[in-house]
């Protein structure tokens, strides 16, 4: 596998690869080279002599929006971006399903329903039939209250969506939804690998904490520092490809990012796996 995290943006191609070197990462978000002070052609010239995959192209936004206007438009949203990753051999073009409420990422009570689950279908084939892409594929990240919130959902839309531009973005922590999951997390994960590893091209490295207070609370926390079993988590990304690349995200400082990368890579060292 390989590890990757968020780096600084507005630097030129050579730092910018440098910077993910000096991490330890060989996988790369497209934001920053998107972002940077370079021509993307430069960014893409650099990754490949320094062996650094570009992971994860994002196309957030709310494509099951109830605003029809705000729907046609992230829907176009999601077609450009997927046409991106496309471009430049990206592992995935990642978006979360969206949402019913006005929040594009928020709980509804329509979100796990059966007609937004047909909507979710009908939206990612317009999205993947308008690019037929071939190099990369169209995800949607796993979340707590909208499709695909389990692993045998994600399944379920994989064979509703019927398209070979579609695959799976994991993120387990984001399906650790219930004491249940927080406590079993070691079953749940590998009943998530063992149903999508052959769809998966691209993972999120959290972690998850369960407060005492009333009624449930769970947080994410950096790796490490929270529940989530990482000696089960490693050992299933393991069986993959071996270009999948784990993702950290959301942490506040390159500290932080440094403290979960070297936690990530010493428990794969003590179980004797490598990571790239």
């Amino acid at each position: 596998m390989r590890l990757g995290g968020l780096i600084s943006l507005n630097s030129d191609p050579e730092q910018w690869v440098r910077l993910h070197k000096e991490a330890g990462y060989s996988a790369a978000n497209a934001y920053g080279m998107e972002e940077g002070n370079g021509e993307v052609e430069d960014y893409l010239r650099e990754a490949q002599r320094n062996n650094l995959l570009i992971a994860e192209v994002g196309a957030w936004s709310n494509p099951i929006d109830i605003d029809e206007k705000k729907r046609r438009e992230a829907i176009a949203r999601c077609q450009e971006r997927l046409a991106f990753a496309e471009r430049i051999g990206a592992r995935c073009c990642v978006n979360i399903a969206g949402s019913r409420s006005e929040t594009w990422d928020g709980p509804h009570p329509d979100n796990l329903s059966e007609d937004t689950f047909a909507l979710i279908v009908e939206t990612v084939r317009t999205i993947i039939d308008a690019v037929q892409p071939t190099r990369t594929f169209y995800t949607l990240e796993t979340m707590p209250w909208i499709f695909p919130d389990s692993p045998d959902h994600y399944l379920k839309l994989i064979h509703a969506i019927d398209r070979k531009g579609f695959a799976v973005h994991l993120d387990p922590v984001n399906m650790i939804n219930s004491p249940s999951r927080y406590f079993q997390n070691a079953a749940f994960l590998k009943e998530c690998f063992d149903k999508l590893g052959p769809y998966i091209k691209s993972c999120h490295a959290k972690d998850i904490t369960l407060d005492s207070r009333l009624t449930v609370h769970l947080d994410e926390a950096r790796p490490g520092l929270g529940a989530l079993d990482y000696k089960v988590f490693l050992q299933q990304m393991n069986r993959l490809d071996p270009d999948t690349p784990l993702m950290l995200e959301h942490l506040s400082s390159d500290e932080e990012y440094g403290l979960a990368a070297q936690y990530i890579r010493q428990t794969a060292s003590e179980i004797g796996i490598s990571i790239q």
